[in-house]
Parts: structure tokens; C-alpha cells; sequence
């Protein structure tokens, strides 16, 4: 009787059947997870739109000026000293007065000094005297030439006694160089002053003037007259207005700077000599900008950007004439995988585009818009961090960023 023999598959195709196992079984396990993960994504709550506010691009009338920093200067001023030491005898003045030109400020003790000086005027007066008759008598030849040379001599050897004298008598007062107003004085009756020791300072403080340096690139724009606006810390809100009165024809070697000043009234004494002022002068005629607030600008390494607010219908037609015409808007790439989210939103849902554009100058909180924009269209003024393109917002212009060209500093 033949034996019966049995076939059993062989190790490799075992091996075969194994893997296609394992990998059926994780295809299921990889199935429920992607099931799973697209049922709790599904489950999130959607993003709801973010709050931003916004302004409006509309054009302003600007005034071109020059901005810089300067020093107030009294058009006359100096620290006042004796040459002479000696003891003080009287003070005439009371710190902070207002003092005429020639006023007596200070006296030093001198009652030495002028009776030596009616000595030498008694002695020049004799000296007189004897020229006068020696003058007579020379003329009828009664005294010689030589004599009449030697009285004339010594008259004036007293005269210039008695002036020099006299002098050392008046630099023992001090008086006002010109009128102005005195600063505090320290000096006290029976003090000792040596010489060269400053007493007080007077300064004329009406008018003012105010020096302040602006960039080469601008000389051209500076001119005699021109009206200048000062703004102090001292005094917040108020404005003094002057005139530029002088230029200085030399241009600064090492900063490349020049020195301008300017003429500022200054009738009731509220500047002082030494403040610190900002100065702003117009230059040219006012000029059309179209301007937004400065906070609307976003500023990136591949330009400057703006977040325009419209309508998805408008931000669609907007997307398809970009990319009809071969180009990419801000943010692009957010979009050129996948779906775009923002398509899924009703037509009337306000969303942003970002919007390349070019800037000039700023006036306060404000910059103006040279390219990129047109007068109208609604531009996010704050909260563009969380935004790209395409994303739905909800305006809230209750509080709103500054937009004043003129800033003051808030006190509180």
C-alpha cells in the first residue's frame, strides 16, 4: 500500500501572508486613528472672528517743517565781576530785580581811593594854574620856553593822576552793562570780594533767542524770516512763535549740521535763558497727503503692509484678478496648499487683505500713504498680530489708536 504524503506551504509564502497581515492590521488601526482625530477636529468649536479696530485713509493738508532741538539764549546776558578786590560797602539790588542800564548794583568801600583823588585834583588844579600864567607870561617873553614846556608837562602829568586815579575809583562800583533782569545775588554788605569773583548775572530776557542745528540736506530749505514754533516741556499745550534771524553761513566739519537762530518774543518774562525748547519750522507750501494712523503700518523685512477690511465677495474677485494677473499677494502662500478657510464664510462677512505699501514722511501719530492705497478703503489700526489673509474680523472702534498730528505729552 503506497504512504500518503502531505503538502505544507512553504516557509516563504508563510512569510508573505505574515506581512500582508501585519500590514492590513495597521492600515485598520491607522484608519480609526485618522477617524477618530477628523471627529475631534470636527468637534472643535470654530474660530470666531477677531476684534480689531480700524480707520479710514482720507486726505490731509500737511505742512512740511524742519524738526529739531535747541537751547534758549538771552539776546544780551553776562556774569557780572569787580577787577578790583576790596570790602563790600552797599548792595543796591535785591535778587531778581529788573535793572536799568547804568544802575549802581554794588559798592565796594573807596574813601581812601577818592581822597587821594581830590589830592591829585587839587594838585592837577594848581598845575593848571601855573601853566595858565606861565602861557601869559611867555607871551610877553617874561619866562623862558623851557619853563613854560616844564608847567605844561606837569599839568598833564596831574591830569593823567587824576584820570587814572579816578578810575580805580569807579571800578569799585559795579552798574548795569544794560537793562535786563538780575539773578540771585549772595553778596552781603562787610564781605570780602576778590577780584574777578562773579556777583550776579543780568540778562536781557525780551526777546529771546533759540539756536538749534539742522542736517545740511535741509539748508536749502531754511531762509531769513521764516516763522519758527517752539514747544517746551515747561509749559505743555502753549506755543511761542518766532522768526529765524540768522544763519550761520558754516557748515559743522564733524556733524554736518548748521547753526540757525531764531528771534522769539518773549514780553512776559516766561522763557528763561538755558531752557531746552523743540523747535519745528515750516518749510514750503502745504502739501496733499493721504495719511493713516502710524500703528495701521506693519513693517516686514519684505516691505511695509497694511490689513485692508472688505467684504469675502470683494476679497474673491480681489484673490482671482491676483492670481489671473500672475501674482502672489501678501500671505500667498498661506493658501497655495489646501483649501482656503476664509471660502467657506457667507459673501457679507468682513475679512482682511494684507496690502503692500509705500510711505513718505510722518506728522505726530499719523504717516502718509504715497502707493498702495486708495482714499476710503478701511485699513486695521490695531490688533493686526493675529490676523492673515483672509481672516474674518469684527470692528470695535470704541477705543482707537492716536491719530493726532500734533501729540502733546499726557499729564497725569
Amino acid at each position: 500500500m503506497q504512504a500518503r504524503v502531505e503538502k505544507h506551504p512553504s516557509t516563504k509564502k508563510r512569510m508573505i501572508w505574515m506581512i500582508v497581515g501585519v500590514l492590513v492590521l495597521i492600515a485598520i488601526i491607522a484608519g480609526v486613528k485618522v477617524l477618530l482625530v477628523m471627529r475631534m477636529i470636527a468637534s472643535f468649536p470654530k474660530p470666531q472672528p477677531s476684534t480689531v479696530s480700524t480707520a479710514k485713509a482720507e486726505y490731509q493738508n500737511w505742512q512740511p517743517e524742519i524738526s529739531a532741538v535747541g537751547t534758549l539764549r538771552a539776546v544780551r546776558g553776562a556774569d557780572l565781576a569787580l577787577d578790583v578786590s576790596g570790602l563790600v560797602e552797599t548792595v543796591n539790588m535785591k535778587s531778581g530785580d529788573n535793572v536799568t542800564q547804568g544802575q549802581l548794583l554794588l559798592q565796594l568801600r573807596d574813601a581812601d581811593d577818592r581822597a587821594k583823588l581830590a589830592s591829585l585834583q587839587a594838585t592837577a588844579h594848581l598845575a593848571g594854574l601855573t601853566a595858565q600864567r606861565s602861557k601869559q607870561q611867555l607871551a610877553v617873553q617874561a619866562v623862558s620856553r623851557a619853563q613854560y614846556d616844564t608847567d605844561m608837562a606837569n599839568l598833564q602829568s596831574a591830569q593823567a593822576q587824576v584820570a587814572a586815579q579816578d578810575a580805580l575809583v569807579n571800578k569799585k562800583t559795579l552798574r548795569a552793562p544794560f537793562a535786563g533782569r538780575a539773578g540771585i545775588i549772595t553778596v552781603n554788605p562787610g564781605a570780602y570780594l576778590n577780584a574777578g569773583t562773579t556777583i550776579v548775572t543780568v540778562q536781557q530776557t525780551d526777546p529771546l533767542y533759540v539756536d538749534f542745528f539742522v542736517p545740511q540736506r535741509e539748508f536749502a530749505r531754511i531762509h531769513m524770516g521764516q516763522p519758527v514754533d517752539l514747544t517746551l516741556d515747561a509749559f505743555a499745550g502753549k506755543h511761542f512763535v518766532g522768526q529765524v534771524s540768522a544763519i550761520n553761513p558754516k557748515v559743522d566739519n564733524d556733524t554736518r549740521n548748521v547753526m540757525v537762530e531764531a528771534k522769539v518774543p518773549n514780553h512776559d518774562d516766561a522763557l528763561t535763558p538755558g531752557m531746552f525748547a523743540k523747535v519745528s519750522v515750516d518749510a514750503g507750501a502745504k502739501q496733499r497727503y493721504l495719511t493713516l494712523p502710524q500703528t495701521a503700518v506693519v513693517y516686514n523685512p519684505y516691505g511695509e503692509t497694511v490689513y485692508a477690511v472688505m467684504k469675502k465677495s470683494d476679497y474673491d474677485k480681489a484673490q482671482a484678478a491676483s492670481r489671473a494677473a500672475g501674482g502672489d499677494a501678501p500671505g500667498a502662500d498661506d493658501k497655495k496648499s489646501g483649501k482656503d478657510k476664509s471660502q467657506e464664510l457667507p459673501p457679507d462677512t468682513l475679512v482682511v487683505q494684507q496690502t503692500f505699501v509705500v510711505t513718505d514722511g510722518t506728522r505726530g501719530d499719523q504717516i502718509s500713504i504715497v502707493k498702495g492705497l486708495n482714499e476710503g478703503e478701511e485699513v486695521v489700526t490695531s490688533g493686526q498680530l493675529k490676523l492673515k489673509n483672509g481672516a474674518p474680523v469684527k470692528i470695535n472702534n470704541s477705543v482707537k489708536p492716536a491719530d493726532n498730528p500734533n501729540p502733546a505729552p499726557q499729564e497725569d
